[in-house]
């Protein structure tokens, strides 16, 4: 807009400024003229040629032109350039005009100098009658110049301006622009998970309001969120009660008609029912809790993690008739994360591949720089379910028909991993299964 505003101000300017300083350039040369004209009435006849001279030569460093003056008959009677007198201009155009009694201005070619000139001419009157005249010479390129000396002070001028107004438009835009990047900057840690940033109320009236409004939805969410992890967590904990007693009466029950073979059976499969919930409920504390950084994080060997990973579940795989292997050994590999948590999550993934994987197939846990894989030849996933069963309580298409579980279990893993700057993702494996990738931040 400045830029624009100066352009639009600045250009009729210019153009006034070139017709202004043409303008003062001829009228300059008129007005030199004329003096000249008048002082040199009484010094044609008889000829004062060295006054004549002196008087060419003062009015020239005036106008920075050439002035010379002639007689009535065109001869040269004084020259500031120092030209021999008695050279005859008769046929000059501009002074066989001021001869002939009346002044003129034109711009013509000088064959002599070989460029356009500006020639200015007055008669010399004495007694009412031309007896000489005064020609005033100017070089046209030279007005040019200094027209356009006189334009690119304007621009330069602008220039300066623009240069000062860009500055004092940065300062304030970088002023006005601050509290909103500090805005921006609390958004994104409340995005990362932050909820106990605050934004500072600075700025404008809007931008205040805008902070506190901000303030106001971040502490509304903290406070809902904190409700609904403290309901889940209280809700897992009250339910624990009346499950391990129920478990107790189905222990008795069972006991009391040990005899009856279709009741035992009955009662066990409640028990395992009783089991699956229990599990469910421990799986739901977990995550009302894995957003909340309460252990601390320190640098684990993502080695050792598979390891005991493989040494937890080598007895639940040969239950499930899959052989449970480590993969190559992918080199150091370190990660910063909280024990718990990378055990918890490679649990839950490793879990799953047991459960799916026909019996007689392998299972691999493989590590490397910053992730952990659990490779197995299980059913796999139909495509599009690859995060759709990262979602709490969804399984898919395998496992409805398959083994029972609650679906919690990756979403776990997850959570678990994402607080610490990773994430888990599934992926098809080539010639069949699944390949599940625990990254971890180093």
């Amino acid at each position: 807009m400045l830029l624009l505003a100066l352009i639009a101000l600045g250009v009729p300017l210019a153009l006034s400024l070139r017709d202004r300083v043409n303008s003062e350039v001829r009228s300059q040369a008129q007005s030199q003229a004329q003096v000249v004209a008048t002082s040199a009435a009484e010094l044609i006849e008889p000829p004062q040629t060295r006054v004549l001279s002196r008087l060419a030569r003062t009015s020239a460093a005036s106008v920075r032109g050439r002035v010379i003056v002639v007689n009535a008959r065109g001869r040269l009677l004084a020259d500031s350039a120092g030209v021999p007198l008695g050279v005859s201009y008769a046929d000059r155009p501009e002074v066989r005009a001021a001869l002939g009694g009346h002044g003129v201005q034109i711009t013509r070619d000088s064959k002599t100098l070989g460029a356009e000139i500006l020639a200015t001419s007055v008669p010399v009157f004495e007694h009412g009658r031309p007896r000489g005249a005064v020609r005033i010479t100017q070089s046209v390129e030279a007005v040019n110049r200094a027209i356009r000396t006189s334009i690119l002070d304007v621009v330069a001028l602008a220039a300066i301006v623009l240069a000062m107004g860009l500055v004092v438009g940065w300062l304030i835009a970088a002023q006005i622009a601050r509290p909103i990047h500090r805005l921006d900057q609390a958004a994104r840690r409340v995005a990362g998970g932050d909820l106990e940033v605050e934004a500072a109320v600075e700025g404008s009236s809007e931008q205040r309001s805008l902070a506190r409004t901000f303030n106001e939805m971040t502490g509304r969410v903290r406070r809902l969120l904190r409700v609904q992890q403290d309901f889940v967590a209280d809700a897992s904990h009250q339910l624990r009660t009346p499950l391990t007693g129920l478990r107790l009466r189905l222990e008795a029950l069972g006991e009391r008609f040990r005899a009856d073979p279709e009741a035992v059976e009955e009662v066990d499969a409640a028990m395992l029912e009783i089991d699956r919930l229990s599990h469910m409920v421990d799986e739901l504390l977990i995550l009302s809790r894995a957003g909340e950084h309460d252990r601390p994080g320190e640098p684990v060997d993502l080695g050792d993690v598979a390891r005991r990973g493989a040494a937890r579940w080598h007895a639940a795989a040969a239950a499930h008739g899959v052989e449970l292997e480590l993969g190559r050994d992918g080199g150091p590999a370190s990660a910063w994360i909280a024990p718990p948590d990378i055990d918890r999550a490679l649990d839950a993934v490793v879990e799953n591949a047991l459960l799916y994987s026909p019996a007689g197939s392998t299972v691999t846990i493989d590590h490397g720089p910053g992730s952990i894989a659990v490779l197995d030849r299980g059913p796999g996933l139909a495509s599009g379910e690859e995060e759709a069963v990262f979602e709490r309580f969804r399984r898919g298409s395998a496992g409805r028909g398959g083994p029972a579980g609650t679906g919690l279990g990756l979403a776990i893993a997850r959570e678990l991993t994402r607080q610490w700057g990773g994430d888990v993702r599934l992926e098809p494996r080539d010639g069949g299964g699944l390949r599940a990738v625990i990254e971890v931040g180093g």
